[in-house]
């Protein structure tokens, strides 16, 4: 025998713990952009040492119970600039196929966000100077 206004509980609460997730989801989302978008656009020279790929699988059921399946790849690439810092940014499929491991070039970030790799040329060998001894390290 069910508890009476246990269910009326239920469904008054629900909706409130829904939308307090829902809402911290947004905010976290907005709290990214921004803190990414207000960062400065730095312009560092970098080796590639690492790609990898995330792969998620969705399955979607409709009204008619038909089933559908789809797949989101997310590419990335680990940089290792000339200080030594190691960085791993998300980047798109065209760039991340462009890009191998051991690719000496300007790496441009903002934040999170890739923004470009200029590779060099093979006689351009990377520089494993400190920041102190290398005067070509740009920051916007």
């Amino acid at each position: 025998m069910p508890f009476y206004g246990f269910d009326d509980l239920l469904f008054s609460i629900f909706p409130i713990i829904f939308f307090i997730i829902f809402g911290f989801m947004v905010f976290s989302m907005i709290k990214s952009y921004v803190k990414n978008s207000q960062a400065p656009i730095i312009t560092v020279e970098s080796k590639i040492i690492g790609k990898r790929t995330n792969v998620s699988h969705h399955t979607h059921n409709d009204a008619n119970n038909n089933i559908s399946h789809s797949t989101s790849t997310t590419y990335y690439i680990t940089f290792q600039t000339e200080h030594g810092e190691r960085l791993e940014l998300s980047l798109s499929g065209r760039m991340y196929g462009l890009l191998a491991e051991g690719d000496v070039g300007d790496l441009t970030y903002q934040g999170e966000w890739f923004k470009d790799f200029k590779r060099k040329n093979n006689s351009q060998s990377f520089n494993n100077n400190s920041y102190e001894e290398n005067k070509d390290y740009r920051e916007y």
